[in-house]
C-alpha cells in the first residue's frame, strides 16, 4: 500500500481514462488498506451555497458554490474547513495539519472563531481496498503534497494546470544526485 496518502493531492494522469476524472484535482482524506477516500477540488457547480446551505454560506471562500466532490453519492453533502489553528472541537475532524472535515449539520457559528475558510462538495471520490494504490502504481494518478491554498483556491478552474506548473518547476530544481558528479 502506498502510505500516508491523506492530505495529499492526486493529479489525474492522461492515462486515467475515466471522463469523471479528466484533469481533476482530488484531496484525499482518507486512505488506508480499506480504500481511500477524496474530493474534487477543480469542479465548482452552478448552486450557491446559500440556496443549499444557508448557514455555511458565510463561511465559504469564493466561489460561494457547491463543488461537485466526484461521483460516488452525489446526494451526499461533505465539508472542509481550514482553521486557524488544530482545534479539539466537535465537528472539526483534522485531515492534515489545519485541513479537516467539517459536520455540516452543525451551526458554523459553533466553531466560526476557529474557521478561516470552508468549502461544500456534493459526493466524493472513492476507492475500495488496494484499488487507488493499483491506479497509482500504473501512473493513473500522480502524487503530490497539497499547497497551503490549494483547496480553498478562488480560482478552482485553474488548479490543475498551476499545479502542475508549481511541480514541474519544483522537480526541475531539484537537487541533483551528487554521485553524479
Amino acid at each position: 500500500m502506498t502510505d500516508g496518502l491523506s492530505g495529499r493531492l492526486l493529479i489525474a494522469g492522461p492515462s486515467l481514462g475515466d471522463p469523471n476524472f479528466d484533469r481533476t484535482i482530488v484531496y484525499l482524506l482518507e486512505h488506508s488498506a480499506d480504500g481511500a477516500l477524496g474530493v474534487v477540488l477543480n469542479r465548482p457547480s452552478e448552486f450557491d451555497v446559500v440556496d443549499a446551505l444557508p448557514l455555511w454560506s458565510t463561511a465559504t471562500g469564493r466561489p460561494h458554490v457547491v463543488f461537485s466532490g466526484g461521483p460516488v453519492e452525489a446526494g451526499v453533502a461533505l465539508g472542509l474547513a481550514r482553521v486557524r489553528s488544530p482545534i479539539d472541537c466537535p465537528g472539526w475532524s483534522g485531515v492534515h495539519g489545519t485541513i479537516g472535515s467539517v459536520d455540516l449539520a452543525m451551526d458554523p457559528e459553533a466553531i466560526a472563531a476557529g474557521i478561516e475558510v470552508a468549502r461544500v462538495f456534493v459526493g466524493y471520490a472513492g476507492w475500495g481496498a488496494a484499488q487507488l494504490d493499483e491506479e497509482v502504481g500504473a501512473g493513473a494518478w500522480f502524487v503530490i503534497d497539497a499547497g497551503p491554498d490549494d483547496v480553498f483556491t478562488a480560482e478552482p478552474d485553474q488548479l490543475w494546470g498551476a499545479i502542475l506548473r508549481r511541480d514541474a518547476a519544483r522537480s526541475a530544481m531539484a537537487e541533483r544526485n551528487p554521485s553524479w558528479n
